[in-house]
């Protein structure tokens, strides 16, 4: 019996989220750059390098997997016309009433807590970077559909620019010299 795979590892995760991003024309450094504009604000200190790798370390992570797969799939298939009746024109225009791509990046940068949300939020009204790109290809070349895909960039970019700052006050703590355990950072 041939079955199909249906679980996949940490780096085989990343690989493929990172190998869907490319193919819609998003790269890890695009996204970065977001986390970098986002966090240099409170910490002008920060490196795109430190915000490139929490940009990988979300795009490993099981949660961001599936959506990620799911919205680059929906926009994939609106672009086809693969939708029947008023959906399909709904995702093609990205109408700004739909909201459900929005979800998608609320649970998304949710998964940094409260700030990754307000983060998010942020980046969904001002669209900085390649998330402008995104959605402005969707809205007005007439083959494009970004729908789904410039908020789950900007979500990831918003969980990144979190992480970093989570990483940073985790550093500060630990030069506290009371602090004998040395867990792990996340």
């Amino acid at each position: 019996m041939n079955r199909q795979k249906n679980l996949y590892s940490r780096d085989e995760m990343f690989r493929i989220n990172v190998a869907k991003l490319e193919e819609r024309g998003v790269t890890v450094d695009d996204i970065a750059a977001i986390a970098l504009r986002q966090q240099s604000r409170w910490n002008p200190a920060i490196s795109l390098q430190e915000c490139r790798e929490s940009v990988e370390k979300i795009l490993s992570l099981r949660d961001v997997f599936h959506l990620l797969l799911l919205g680059a799939e929906i926009d994939r298939l609106t672009e086809e016309k693969a939708f029947h009746g008023p959906i399909q024109e709904i995702l093609a225009s990205d109408l700004g009433l739909f909201g459900i791509d929005e979800l998608f990046g609320l649970e998304l940068a949710g998964l940094y807590g409260t700030i990754g949300k307000t983060n998010f939020g942020d980046i969904d009204v001002n669209k900085p970077g390649i998330v402008a790109v995104l959605n402005d290809l969707g809205k007005h070349d007439g083959k494009s559909c970004h729908t789904f895909l410039d908020d789950i960039v900007g979500a990831i970019a918003a969980a990144a620019s979190t992480r970093v700052a989570q990483v940073e006050n985790e550093i500060e703590a630990r030069r506290d010299p009371t602090i004998v355990d040395q867990p792990k950072l996340f």
